[in-house]
Order: C-alpha cells, then sequence, then structure tokens
C-alpha cells in the first residue's frame, strides 16, 4: 500500500534505526540521558533559545506549553481550525482550564489585524483574562499553509505590546521554513515557546520539543512530571529526533515537489471540486458530489492508495520521507481511474 494519510506513518530508515540503537542512555529524569541532552541542547542552539525539552508527542508539548503560560479561568486566542482546539481531546479545558477564543482567517491562519479584537478588557469581571496567543505553522487544517514571516513578526509584536505570550505550534515547523527560507534562529525570536514534532516530517518514530527560555522549560518539566511524561532511558528514541533534524530537514522539498505532483494531476479531475493551495506535503481537495468521499477512498484503497477523511466532502493526501517518486506515478495512475 502507498499510505498518503499522514506523515506520522514513516517508517524509521535503516540508518536511523541503527543509530538508535547504539545511542548511550541514561536516567533522563535525573537529567543523565546523554542522548536526550544532545537533542535538547542541539534544538535550543539551533532556535538560539535558552533551553528545550523532550517530550512524548506534539500534543504533549503544546499542552505543557498552555498550562506553563496561562491559569485556570484564562483565555487563549487561536484559530478556529487549529490543533490545540480540535484535535487535542478538550486537553485546554482539561489541563489548563481555560476557555478558547476563536479566529478565522484563510487555511488556518489568523491574522494580526484581528488580534485587538480578541483580547478582552482587562477591566470587565464578566469577560476571562487574555492570556495567550497560539498560532499553527504550517496549518494542517489549512492544506499545509505556510504563514508570511512579515505577518508572525507583526502578530508578535501586538501580543508583546499586550504582554501575552506567543504560542507555536510548529508540528511541521520545518516544512514551513523549507518553504519562507527564514534562519530557523530568526524565526523563532518571535516566539516565546515552540512546539516542534519530530515524528511527522522529519521521520523520527516518536517525540517532540519544546523549546523557550531556561524558566519557562524549568516550569515545563515540572509540568512534564505532573503529568506523567517524565521517561527514563529516552535517549534510544531521542537519538531518532536528532537523527532527523541533522539529516532529515534538507530533503523537506522532496515531498513539497511530490505533493505538486499529486496538485497538478487532482487540478483535472472532473469529481474535484477544489484543492487548497499547496505549499508544503499536504493536499486537501474538496469534492463535487460530498456524499461520494468514502466510496473515492475504498476505490483509492481497492488501488492500492491509503487516503483520509478530512471533513464532510474532504479528502487528504500527505507526502512524506517514505513516498518515492515512483509511488506518486502510481497514484496519480489510479486517480485518473477514479
Amino acid at each position: 500500500m502507498i499510505d498518503l494519510r499522514s506523515d506520522t506513518v514513516t517508517i524509521p530508515t535503516q540508518a536511523m534505526r541503527e543509530y538508535m540503537a547504539a545511542a548511550p542512555v541514561g536516567d533522563d529524569v535525573f537529567n543523565e540521558d546523554p542522548s536526550v541532552n544532545q537533542l535538547e541542547h542541539y534544538t535550543a542552539d539551533l532556535f538560539k533559545k535558552e533551553a528545550a525539552l523532550f517530550c512524548a508527542s506534539g500534543t504533549q508539548t503544546n499542552q505543557i506549553a498552555i498550562m506553563a503560560h496561562t491559569s485556570p479561568g484564562g483565555e487563549v486566542i487561536c484559530h478556529q481550525e487549529s490543533h490545540i482546539y480540535k484535535y487535542e481531546g478538550g486537553g485546554i479545558a482539561r489541563n489548563s482550564q481555560c476557555s478558547m477564543k476563536l479566529l478565522s482567517g484563510n487555511h488556518g491562519k489568523i491574522n494580526a489585524s484581528d488580534l485587538p479584537y480578541a483580547v478582552n478588557n482587562p477591566q470587565d469581571i464578566h469577560l476571562p483574562l487574555t492570556q495567550l496567543v497560539s498560532i499553527e505553522d504550517t496549518a494542517n487544517r489549512g492544506g499545509g499553509a505556510v504563514y508570511e514571516f512579515e505577518e508572525i513578526q507583526r502578530i508578535a509584536a501586538f501580543c508583546k505590546h499586550q504582554n501575552l505570550p506567543l504560542h507555536l505550534d510548529g508540528a511541521r515547523l520545518f516544512n514551513a521554513l523549507t518553504v519562507n527560507k527564514q534562519n530557523p534562529a530568526t524565526y523563532a525570536q518571535s516566539f516565546d515557546s515552540i512546539s516542534l514534532c519530530l515524528s511527522k516530517g522529519l521521520g523520527a518514530p516518536v517525540g517532540s520539543l519544546l523549546i523557550g527560555s531556561s524558566d519557562f522549560i524549568y516550569k515545563a518539566r515540572r509540568i512534564r512530571k505532573v503529568l506523567g511524561g517524565g521517561m527514563r532511558q529516552a535517549g534510544i528514541i531521542a537519538a531518532g529526533g536528532y537523527y532527523a533534524l541533522t539529516q532529515h530537514v534538507s530533503r523537506l522539498i522532496e515531498d513539497h515537489a511530490h505533493a505538486k505532483l499529486l496538485e497538478s494531476c487532482l487540478i483535472t479531475l472532473p469529481w474535484v471540486k477544489e484543492i487548497y493551495p499547496v505549499e508544503t506535503n499536504i493536499v486537501v481537495i474538496t469534492l463535487t458530489q460530498a456524499e461520494r468521499r468514502d466510496l473515492i477512498i475504498q476505490g483509492l484503497k481497492e488501488k492500492g492508495i491509503l487516503c483520509m477523511a478530512f471533513g464532510p466532502g474532504m479528502i487528504r493526501f500527505v507526502t512524506h520521507l517514505n513516498i518515492q517518486t515512483s509511488d506518486i506515478e502510481v497514484c496519480i495512475a489510479a486517480l485518473k481511474k477514479v
């Protein structure tokens, strides 16, 4: 099967497996795992932040960050299609006991111009205190859309003026950096915290990093422990993340090229109504006949292609490390026969 459901389905390369198997390990809760320490120090230095924290997943890094930035009864501003709202099990309500102010915006991206109207008046006792702004780059529900760096700077400037922390859900951050060609350190200065997944486009089997100031990461480390996220000999999986960061970033452009090939085919098909602009490795389509979504997915599966439902009348394809150009050619041939 050619699996285009998500970039989370990647299998570690043989070289990554060998690197992980040879990784030195220790007790990370005691800060004694050399492979975890190497990953955290490397990532913090790459983004020119003071510290980083290795966690089990992107949901965990996002939830820890939100808990660290907020207090119960506060409010978080984010896009209405953001991962922290739609796909983290109601974690903000459960873990941080905060409400959410949901904004609209093209392809999963909020606009700086909307923020002044979204921040609650702190003098109005009827309203929750606005405590955090979060954006997602790339925006998954927006079809892998990438923020313009100038817009991020405008959002950051507003947050700084309002004394609001700005968090980045950077699950596919390096896909965004591949497109906007920003230096990681320059890009990161706009944010108070960054969540970075290792197990999506970068191809590691598990893990995410939370990046920020030393004080913030100290607080985050305590929250991670409370949530049961203190891992012991975690260096075996951290080594996969380090390998991914040092070996797999430059190849992301291949995934983007494969997504564009899919787009060039899909745009010609009569059963495709719309394609979200393809900027990275995600291709989202809407169908001319929404009720045929599951039939199309099943028909592609019978031809050896896996994709996933992404909403009413919507299908998503995601290219990744384990997809070759020959796989895309097979997929295109199958799409033309649907």
